[in-house]
């Protein structure tokens, strides 16, 4: 079937309105008509060719609600009319180590992104910025009465790829967890960490969303561009959530940390970190990184989500404002999300 969506022509070049094909339902697949695709970073990173070359025209977004259009004969898990959702994977080999315990992003063949990605059947995917979509009955998320239903959908990407390092590590009661940065990740990694009952610091370069990230369940704000936060706070945390999509010096960071604390990376900068060995040594200290989330780890972050009131911060906008909100998402003008209405591409 052919459906509306916003396509990047090329590297660099301004989204535009096109149509795609989307293959017929098979057995087990789920037609989703789309209502809310969040806008990510990582569409950003993709259409301007930060990541290395892609496959355009390329349609982004991996943040997507809609409600059950069709199914497949096969599947028994959704039916016609359930609101649900799609993250950053449409499939994986479900056969790896990998994937049998879960990890299904961590795929040993390779699981296969929502957009810009080569699917099983040699067809290049693309995602939710579109009317419809056609996903594996697998890859398909509950999405819980309680949620929102635009607001839930950056829950997608920037609420599983915090929740999976937070529960990960261990974030609850008696820890203490820095996030570094208030943006799209960073807001939902405090009110993720709130919930569980840590206890949460914002590190930001300066304090002018101090009151916003008090307001979201941090305990306390610094700004990182007064030398004396690092000084105050060294070896405080157990646990630092790195969100943002740029160089830090990491040494300085690992230094906040306290004895077996660890400094996790969840955002994709384009450049190569530094790290000085002495930096983890000193503390027996560790440096890691975490994407996303598996399927049943991403339902589970649904499901709590759900339970303790959390939602993204967003703005929701018409497919015509996509560039424009691109350009805001660089300068750093939004809180904290950007939601595309499905139904401006009709």
């Amino acid at each position: 079937m052919q459906v509306n969506a916003y396509a990047a022509p090329e590297a660099g070049a301004p989204l535009a309105l096109t149509t795609i094909d989307r293959r017929a339902v098979g057995e087990n697949d789920v037609l989703i008509a789309i209502e809310y695709a969040g806008i990510c970073h990582s569409d950003i990173h993709t259409v301007n060719g930060d990541w290395g070359p892609q496959p355009f025209p390329v349609v982004p977004g991996h943040e997507i609600v809609g409600t059950v259009a069709e199914v497949g004969s096969g599947v028994t898990n959704h039916q016609v009319g359930d609101r649900v959702g799609v993250g950053c994977m449409v499939n994986a080999c479900r056969e790896c180590v990998n994937c049998l315990r879960g990890d299904e992003q961590y795929c040993t063949n390779g699981m296969v992104g929502t957009y810009a990605m080569t699917d099983r059947d040699g067809t290049t995917t693309q995602g939710g910025y579109s009317t419809h979509v056609v996903v594996d009955a697998n890859f398909v998320l509950s999405i819980p009465e309680g949620l929102d239903p635009a607001a839930a959908a950056p829950l997608l990407c920037a609420g599983i790829t915090t929740y999976t390092p937070l529960k990960h590590w261990n974030a609850g009661p008696g820890t203490k967890v820095a996030v570094v940065g208030l943006g799209g990740l960073g807001h939902m990694a405090v009110k993720i960490a709130h919930a569980l009952g840590a206890e949460v610091t914002v590190l930001s370069q300066s304090l002018k969303k101090q009151e916003d990230g008090l307001r979201l369940g941090a305990d306390h704000y610094y700004a990182t561009s007064d030398p004396d936060t690092f000084a105050v706070l060294a070896s405080r945390f157990d646990l630092i959530v790195n969100t943002v999509s740029a160089a830090i010096d990491v040494n300085a960071y690992l230094g906040l940390l306290a004895v077996d604390g660890t400094l996790v990376n969840v955002g994709a900068p384009p450049t190569p970190f530094q790290v000085d060995a002495m930096s983890l040594i000193g503390a027996r200290r560790s440096f890691a990184g975490s994407m996303i989330g598996g399927i049943a780890a991403t339902q589970e972050m649904l499901d709590f989500c759900a339970e303790h009131g959390i939602a993204s911060e967003i703005e929701v906008i018409a497919a015509e404002q996509i560039n424009e909100a691109y350009e805001r998402v660089l300068a750093s003008d939004v809180r904290y999300r950007f939601v595309i209405d499905a139904s401006t591409l009709s």
